[in-house]
C-alpha cells in the first residue's frame, strides 16, 4: 500500500513538471539558439530576458518583446468562433507586414548583420518554408497591378536591404495563413475548393515587405495556389485611401499630433539626456542623431538578439533603449488622452472602411465576389484604423499584426447579418465605439451589419464634433 502511494505520488509529481514544462514552452518568446538566426555568431549576444508572465506595470522590455513577435508555438485565437447556427459570409483581414530589416542606420555604426535569404535548417522555422520559396520561385510570370511585378516575391539577400523582410517576418505570415486557413476554410469553407479569382480581393502598398508578407500570408491560406488566379492591387497610399485620399482637414489633424509629440518629447528630460548620451558614442550632434530615429535600429538589434551597437567611445546600451520605448509608451498614452490623433484616424481610416462595408453588404445580398480581401499594409494603416474604432486600449500594431472583420449570417433568421472584429486574435466587438453596450441588450455574441454601417456613415462625422455629413464635407469644412 506504501509503495502504491509513493508511485502515486511520483507520477502527480511527474505529470506536474510536465506541465510547467510545456506552459514555459508556451511562453517562451526568444529563441535560444546563438548562431541560428540569421545573423553572424561572433555578433551575437543574448541582450533580452524571458518573460513568462505579463508584468504587473508597464515594462518597456516586455512591450518590446510583444512589438516583435517573435514565432514560437501556434498560438490560440478566437477568429472564427459562432454559434452551430451562424454561417461566415465573408471575411475582411487588414495585415501589418511582418519583421523587417531597419529603415534607418544609427550614423558611424555597423549594420546589423542579419541574412534575408531564407533558411531551412534556421529559425525561426516553418514547415512550409522551403514549399513557399520553391512556388514563389515559379512566380514570376504572375499578373500584378504596376508596379508591383517589379519586385521580388521574396526576400533573398545575405545582409539584408534596408526594410527588406526578414525571414522571421515571412514565418510570421506563414503561420498566420495556416492559422486563418485552419479556421477559414477547413472549418467553415469560406472558398469552395475550385475557388476563383474574383472571389479574392488583394490589395497592398508598393513596398517589397508587404507584397512578400501578402504572399506568405496567402501562401499558408491557399498552399500552392495557382498563380493566375492571383491578382494583387497597388495601394499608392498607406491609408489605402485610393481616390479620396486629398482631404485637409485630415492633414491639419496630423500636424496638431506632431506638436503634440514635439512637446512631450521636450518635456522629457531622461529621454534628452538618453539621446545626449548616445550621440557622444557614436560622436554626433544630438539632433543629427534623433532625426536618423535610431529606434527603428535598435528594435531589430533587440528583435533579433544582437548587440547594440559599440564604438571607442562606448556602447549603445539597455537603459538607452528603455528609455526611448517608455517614452513610446508615454506618447501612445497621452495620445489617446489628448484625442488629436482620434481626428486624424476618423478621416484617415474611413474610405478603407467605406469599402470594407460596401463589400459586406454584397456579401450579405447573396453575391460570391471578394468574400476574402486581403490588404497587406503598414503599423501606419493598422494603428489610424484602431482609433477609429474606439479600440483604444489596443496596442500598437506589431510586426504581423492582423485586423479581421468578419461577416456572418444567421441561419434562423436569414436576413439578420452580424460582425464580429478580432486583432491578433482576440475578440475585440465589444469594445468597438459602436458596439460596446449592444451585448448588454441583446445574448447573440455578434454585432449587428447594421452598427457597423451606421458608424461609417453618419458617426464617424459626429464623433469629429463637425456638422459634417459626409466625407467631403469633413475633410474640406472651413474653421477648423
Amino acid at each position: 500500500m506504501l509503495f502504491r502511494n509513493r508511485f502515486l505520488l511520483l507520477l502527480a509529481l511527474a505529470a506536474l513538471l510536465a506541465f510547467l514544462s510545456l506552459s514555459l514552452q508556451f511562453f517562451h518568446l526568444i529563441p535560444v539558439s546563438t548562431a541560428k538566426n540569421g545573423v553572424s555568431s561572433k555578433s551575437r549576444k543574448r541582450i533580452m530576458p524571458d518573460p513568462v508572465t505579463e508584468p504587473p506595470g508597464m515594462d518597456p522590455v516586455y512591450e518590446a518583446l510583444l512589438y516583435c513577435n517573435i514565432p514560437s508555438v501556434a498560438e490560440r485565437s478566437l477568429e472564427g468562433h459562432a454559434p452551430h447556427h451562424f454561417k461566415l459570409v465573408s471575411v475582411h483581414v487588414f495585415i501589418r507586414h511582418g519583421d523587417r530589416y531597419p529603415l534607418y542606420v544609427i550614423p558611424k555604426t555597423k549594420r546589423p548583420e542579419i541574412d534575408c535569404t531564407l533558411v531551412a535548417n534556421r529559425k525561426p522555422y516553418h514547415p512550409k518554408l522551403e514549399a513557399f520559396v520553391s512556388h514563389m520561385s515559379k512566380g514570376s510570370g504572375a499578373s500584378f497591378e504596376s508596379p508591383l511585378h517589379f519586385l521580388p516575391l521574396y526576400p533573398n539577400h545575405p545582409l539584408c536591404e534596408m526594410g527588406e523582410l526578414t525571414q522571421t517576418g515571412v514565418v510570421q505570415h506563414l503561420q498566420n495563413g495556416q492559422l486563418l486557413r485552419d479556421i477559414y476554410l477547413k472549418k467553415h469553407k469560406l472558398l469552395p475548393n475550385d475557388w476563383s479569382t474574383d472571389q479574392l480581393y488583394l490589395e497592398t502598398t508598393g513596398k517589397s515587405r508587404t507584397l512578400q508578407s501578402g504572399l506568405a500570408l496567402l501562401y499558408g491560406f491557399l498552399p500552392d495556389f495557382d498563380w493566375k488566379k492571383i491578382y494583387f492591387r497597388h495601394q499608392p497610399s498607406a491609408l489605402f485611401c485610393s481616390g479620396n485620399c486629398y482631404c485637409p482637414v485630415r492633414n491639419q489633424y496630423l500636424e496638431k499630433e506632431q506638436r503634440r509629440q514635439y512637446l512631450l518629447r521636450l518635456k522629457n528630460s531622461q529621454l534628452e539626456r538618453a539621446y545626449g548620451e548616445m550621440a557622444k558614442i557614436v560622436d554626433i550632434p544630438t539632433k543629427q542623431l534623433r532625426a536618423a530615429n535610431p529606434v527603428d535600429s535598435m528594435l531589430c538589434h533587440f528583435c533579433h538578439n544582437v548587440s547594440f551597437p559599440c564604438t571607442r567611445n562606448g556602447c549603445i546600451g539597455m537603459e538607452h533603449f528603455k528609455v526611448i520605448k517608455t517614452h513610446q509608451i508615454e506618447d501612445e498614452r497621452e495620445r489617446r488622452e489628448k484625442k488629436l490623433y482620434l481626428g486624424y484616424a476618423l478621416l484617415g481610416a474611413h474610405p478603407i472602411l467605406n469599402q470594407t462595408i460596401s463589400r459586406m453588404q454584397r456579401a450579405a445580398e447573396g453575391k460570391k465576389e471578394e468574400i476574402f480581401a486581403l490588404y497587406s499594409a503598414h503599423d501606419v494603416t493598422l494603428s489610424p484604423l484602431l482609433s477609429a474604432l474606439g479600440l483604444t486600449e489596443a496596442r500598437f500594431p506589431r510586426f504581423a499584426a492582423r485586423l479581421i472583420f468578419e461577416l456572418w449570417q444567421d441561419r434562423e433568421k436569414p436576413s439578420e447579418h452580424s460582425v464580429r472584429i478580432l486583432y491578433n486574435g482576440v475578440d475585440v466587438t465589444f469594445h468597438t465605439s459602436f458596439c460596446q453596450d449592444h451585448h448588454k441588450r441583446s445574448p447573440k455574441p455578434m454585432c449587428p451589419l447594421e452598427n457597423l454601417v451606421r458608424f461609417v456613415k453618419r458617426d464617424m462625422f459626429v464623433a469629429l464634433g463637425s456638422s459634417s455629413t459626409n466625407y467631403y464635407d469633413a475633410c474640406h469644412r472651413e474653421g477648423f
